[in-house]
């Protein structure tokens, strides 16, 4: 689950289906930065739909719970590296 940390949508330089929503310091435009809530949650696009990501495009690859286990680590590691406090850590059941 996102604990709105904000981190994900601060690093999508290099992500080729966001490339409309970077306002050129890789930051998502749609990123409310005082709140980190996104402003177009109901209409995000897919790659930001970790439920429709899984089952358009990993579903053969993966156990949903291990496709959630490697997104909740790639969460934690940017929080870590952005020193963001560690009661936003992602924490799969």
């Amino acid at each position: 689950p996102c604990t709105s940390c904000g981190e994900c949508c601060k690093h999508i330089t290099h992500i080729e289906a966001l490339s409309d929503f970077d306002m050129g310091n890789g930051i998502c435009k749609f990123l409310d930065i005082h709140t980190n809530q996104c402003l177009i949650y109901e209409t995000r696009p897919e790659i930001c739909k970790i439920d429709v990501m899984y089952e358009n495009y990993f579903r053969a690859t993966y156990t949903k719970k291990r496709f959630y286990e490697l997104n909740a680590n790639a969460c934690n590691l940017m929080q870590e590296k952005a020193n963001i406090h560690s009661q936003y850590r992602v924490h799969i059941q």
